[in-house]
């Protein structure tokens, strides 16, 4: 008897947990544009379009961003991989503070190399968590001589 009632109460908390699990989605694509402010220097703007998943739930994300940037001086190609940590601020707001490596290719010339710090706050207007938007301001290091400031802002779609 008790261990069918066992396996009665395992069956339940293990369906129980895949339904929870079925909400989370399986990644989130971030489709946005950027400002980007040059030390010293001048601005840039352009598309953005990034890819997050989480490997470690509550613990650590992974967002793979890319996107161009125009004005200013010559035109670049940036790309990063952050690994963020995610913080819930309300059921409707979330933070999450990442770092990672990032990849600059000016068009036309040479490319570099950095570290990006960012922080991502994301809003989710709707209980379903299918659609938000995001706000994530970001400094990134490549050298004394190379260090700017991005603000990003778009849509968010969660793939389920």
């Amino acid at each position: 008897m008790r261990l069918v009632i066992s396996v009665f109460v395992l069956g339940a908390l293990l369906s129980a947990n895949a339904l929870a699990e079925e909400k989370e989605p399986t990644a989130i694509v971030e489709l946005g544009a950027a400002g980007n402010w040059d030390f010293p220097g001048g601005g840039s703007l352009g598309p953005t379009v990034g890819v997050e998943f989480t490997p470690i739930k509550d613990w650590l994300e992974i967002e793979v961003g890319t996107g161009p940037l125009f004005g200013g001086a010559p035109a670049q190609w940036g790309t990063d991989l952050l690994f963020k940590k995610p913080f819930d601020l309300s059921k409707t707001t979330e933070l999450m503070v990442g770092l990672g490596p990032e990849w600059t290719s000016t068009f036309g010339g040479g490319s570099k190399f950095g570290v990006e710090f960012a922080a991502d706050f994301m809003f989710w207007p709707w209980p379903d968590r299918k659609y938000g938007w995001f706000l994530e301001p970001s400094y990134s290091y490549a050298g004394q001589r190379d260090q700017s400031l991005t603000i990003g802002v778009g849509l968010l779609i969660a793939i389920r």
